[in-house]
């Protein structure tokens, strides 16, 4: 690579007057140098070429963020330095209490350019003695799925490709495999000699799909509850293969939504809108429940089929639920530790 290089101009800018100095006394003969450091960076062997190649994508989509942030003519400064400032945080876990304070500063202000109107985007924590389960009554559920309607609206799902976090099956009496049940069903319920079961993520105190996350973008919070890092997702899916509860969906899209229906209290780890390319999934509608309220889907089941609660709450009503009723979760025998049960009265 020679000095005028503007792939090599790019890198230089990006580093220290020592820095700079240092790489300007290498040889440019093979520039081997270069390489080595974008192969230590990479984690595999590359030689001159493929170290270019490698890297070019990364320089291209810098400099457009540069131009953009730079240009005097595209009217959108602003957004443009907003947009660059989140490109490059760090993951949430990893934020200081004002580094949390300053990316929903710009998801905000962000927000507010393109919606034209302003939202509220939490980073409330977990609460202490505080471990949330869910039970879920089979005997009551009709199959009338206001809790997917409510959950879609709550948690800003796509509408465009009729995203759902929960699903409700339909079962014939004396079956208890999904395997053959009907999850897409459009007729009057409940219909005669059938049950209904839903599903969602069980927020597992085993997660399979945490431990296969080559990037630590989801994990399990103290509350129980298992979150996604939007922005520090890659998109590769290794989560949702490793899930066996179909827990988990990805966005092959950009979501859409109309603007009148976008919630706009939001938390950082729960409904704020997400982006084409990467997971999502049920948060125990971590925006309502860390402020003390019922998630979505609960309060909008006509039937009292929902129970939610604090397991460590020996007078919760989900308490009651495992400690008085005949419960079971499903494949158990994984070891996932599902905090979701099922019962019947």
């Amino acid at each position: 690579m020679t000095e005028s290089s503007p792939l090599r101009r790019w890198v230089q800018g990006l580093l220290n007057p020592e820095a700079r100095r240092h790489l300007a006394a290498e040889p440019d003969a093979d520039d081997t140098g270069f390489a080595e450091g974008a192969a230590a960076v990479l984690d595999k062997p590359l030689d001159r070429r493929q170290a270019l190649r490698a890297l070019a994508g990364a320089a291209g989509a810098g400099a457009a963020l540069v131009n953009a942030a730079c240009s005097p003519l595209s009217g959108r400064n602003e957004e443009a330095q907003l947009r660059w400032e989140e490109f490059f945080k760090k993951n949430y876990r990893l934020m200081t209490d004002s580094e949390r304070s300053a990316t929903v500063d710009r998801l905000e202000r962000l927000a507010a350019g393109e919606q034209k109107e302003k939202v509220h985007i939490q980073t409330s924590k977990p609460a202490a003695g505080v471990l949330f389960g869910y039970a879920f009554n089979i005997s009551k559920c009709k199959g009338y799925q206001d809790c997917v309607t409510a959950c879609i609206e709550e948690n800003n799902l796509d509408r465009k490709s009729n995203m759902q976090y929960i699903r409700i099956f339909e079962i014939e009496n004396g079956q208890s495999s999904l395997a053959s049940a009907n999850g897409s069903y459009y007729h009057k319920v409940p219909a005669d000699g059938q049950y209904y079961l839903g599903t969602q993520c069980f927020h597992c105190e085993n997660p399979p799909c945490v431990s296969v996350c080559p990037v630590g973008a989801t994990w399990k919070e103290e509350d129980g509850i298992v979150v996604v890092d939007y922005d520090w997702c890659i998109g590769c899916r290794y989560c949702q293969a490793a899930c066996p509860y179909f827990g988990r969906r990805f966005n092959w899209s950009a979501p859409e939504i109309p603007a009148e229906e976008i919630n706009r209290e939001q938390h950082y780890l729960g409904n704020r809108p997400r982006k084409k390319g990467v997971m999502e999934k049920c948060t125990f509608c971590i925006q309502r429940t860390r402020q003390g309220k019922q998630p979505a889907c609960v309060e909008a089941c006509p039937t009292g089929a929902r129970i939610f609660g604090n397991l460590l709450d020996p007078n919760s009503e989900i308490r009651y639920v495992l400690a008085n009723k005949k419960v079971f979760r499903l494949k158990e025998e994984l070891g996932t530790e599902p905090k979701f049960w099922y019962f019947s009265d």
